[in-house]
């Protein structure tokens, strides 16, 4: 299997490429940059995943997408989270804060044309259960949708796969370990660094999974940014 991986830099991006890369060859790994806070970190901890495994890197510049957005992550400030905020009703309240514009209809159609183009057979994204019960752009649903979408678009009838869609954050965290994904390269916060903030909803997120699988001491002890 042949693939392009679109990777933020983030948890399940990150093992979801891990994955590919174990069960086929990747052509290239895209990162967008669409003037979202965490732009600069989140393109340093693509770029470094990629030049680890040696794989050619493309960034990929959307500035208007950012100046037409009104999500928080593309504005000056993410409004920090707690616990309840990451589940049910107010989980749904914080989409309308943190959407970008069909941000991932965007991502996937470029990622296509890199796949056609390359003579790869998916496009491979992290996505995942708990995000995807609250943004549709990350649910089983829209990439069934996607990939009907691009058998008319694509002469080559490119997929998108992830190999995170049906997991929780724990066990996508489970799953990175046991496959040895560079867990401690990932930024996953919405702010622009220079440390993970841990009060964002991704940090709170992350945190809460790594406390579930027994890994938060094993993760904060050493990567930049851990209390």
């Amino acid at each position: 299997m042949r693939s392009v991986v679109l990777l933020s830099g983030g948890l399940d991006s990150t093992v979801s490429f891990t994955r590919a890369m174990q069960e086929g060859e990747c052509a290239v790994v895209i990162h967008f940059d669409y003037g979202q806070l965490a732009a600069g970190p989140e393109a340093e901890a693509a770029r470094r995943m990629a030049a680890r495994f040696s794989i050619p890197f493309q960034l990929i510049d959307l500035p208007w997408l950012g100046r037409i957005s009104q999500a928080e992550i593309t504005g000056g400030k993410v409004t920090p989270a707690v616990r309840k905020d990451l589940e049910g009703s107010p989980a749904e309240r914080s989409v309308r804060r943190l959407w970008v514009p069909n941000r991932n209809g965007l991502f996937i159609n470029i990622g296509a044309a890199y796949a056609e183009s390359l003579e790869a057979d998916q496009i491979v994204t992290g996505f995942n259960a708990e995000e995807a019960a609250v943004f549709p752009d990350n649910s089983l649903e829209y990439v069934e949708a996607a990939n009907r979408a691009l058998w008319y678009s694509t002469l080559s009838h490119v997929r998108v796969h992830s190999y995170t869609q049906g997991l929780t954050k724990k066990e996508i965290v489970a799953l990175g370990r046991s496959i040895g994904a560079p867990l401690k390269d990932i930024w996953s916060c919405y702010g622009g660094g220079p440390a993970m903030c841990w009060n964002c909803p991704s940090c709170m997120r992350l945190r809460q999974a790594l406390e579930e699988d027994g890994s938060w001491d094993w993760f904060s002890g050493e990567i930049k940014g851990g209390e």
